[in-house]
């Protein structure tokens, strides 16, 4: 997939181009409802990448942070493990210093039998190996808290470098939804969108089981605004929405379209579920979840809401019927 600000540039200059083509003329009659609807649509296809791209990256951030705070935790306990060994080895150092060898060696000297020479000797060369053990945890300690420690600097630069990269996108692609926007008021006179949110019952066919509670799920935030980037509770985008309904059957999932596609798998379309995942376009950049009777419940795009659609509505991407299960 394009870098995200290489997509971004090149639909700056397609939403450039078609918005000078959308500008009143006196000359030609203003476009039709339809023809502003399928240039959006052409123009959303070029932008939703994008912001799936932005999910995956926000995605990679925020799994990031958390190995950020659980190396954190480990860290503590961890300092605290090389103190108490280094204190040990100091306690050990100090009782060599005050007894000293030649001590010891009058301890050997003057043993009352054989037998106890040979304890005594024993317990000279225990002493020594405990000093060796300790010494060797307190660098191995030393070594692992300096490993930890590295892998933490390295996520925080990561972190910070990431965190950059997306308030940048962020702006530039929210002027870009502010546009298009724009051109569906100015397509349908007003903030909303044309046809019905539902098309009959929803679901349609009611499963069993975790298949039952994700559509019930999807259905229930019909009407809900599209915002990107956005996986609820009072708005979603495409992949949140899939993201949320199954999250409330108990099986997670990463907002992002292409970790979707990689934590479900193929599915034949006359094997379809209700349930299951739908994706769309060749780079499978949007999903719906499907719920029977050829129809899903997805995000369309900025300025729609969550409604149900036809899956036939949208090209499906090459092995893009999926289930989770």
């Amino acid at each position: 997939m394009p870098h995200p600000r290489t997509l971004y540039r090149g639909l700056i200059t397609a939403l450039g181009v078609l918005l000078i083509g959308l500008v009143p003329s006196t000359v030609y009659a203003a476009p039709s409802v339809a023809e502003i609807e399928k240039q959006i649509n052409e123009a959303w296809e070029k932008l939703e990448p994008a912001i799936e791209q932005y999910n995956k990256v926000h995605n990679e951030l925020t799994k990031n942070q958390k190995k950020a705070r659980d190396l954190q935790k480990k860290i503590a306990p961890l300092s605290l493990q090389v103190s108490v060994s280094l204190g040990q080895v100091a306690d050990m150092a100090s009782a060599y210093y005050m007894t000293g060898p030649a001590s010891r060696l009058t301890g050997l000297l003057n043993a009352k039998s054989p037998d106890q020479f040979l304890d005594q000797l024993t317990t000279l060369e225990q002493i020594s190996q405990t000093q060796q053990l300790a010494i060797a945890g307190v660098a191995a300690q030393r070594d692992v808290y300096d490993g930890q420690k590295s892998q933490l600097d390295q996520l925080i630069a990561t972190l910070g470098q990431q965190d950059a990269a997306l308030a940048a996108q962020k702006k530039s692609i929210q002027a870009e939804m502010d546009r298009l926007q724009k051109l569906r008021i100015q397509a349908y006179g007003s903030s909303s969108v044309g046809g019905s949110l539902r098309i009959g019952v929803c679901p349609p066919v009611l499963p069993g089981g975790a298949r039952a509670t994700a559509v019930k799920k999807a259905c229930a935030l019909i009407g809900k605004p599209y915002v990107w980037g956005s996986e609820g509770p009072n708005s979603y985008d495409c992949s949140g929405l899939t993201k949320a309904a199954w999250a409330a059957a108990g099986k997670s999932l990463e907002h992002y379209t292409g970790a979707q596609w990689n934590e479900s798998h193929y599915v034949s379309r006359a094997n379809l579920q209700p349930g299951d995942l739908v994706f769309f376009y060749s780079d499978h950049h949007h999903v719906g979840i499907y719920v029977g009777n050829g129809l899903m419940v997805h995000a369309p795009h900025s300025g729609d809401y969550v409604r149900m659609a036809y899956i036939s509505n949208m090209p499906i991407s090459p092995s893009g019927t999926r289930s989770v299960l």
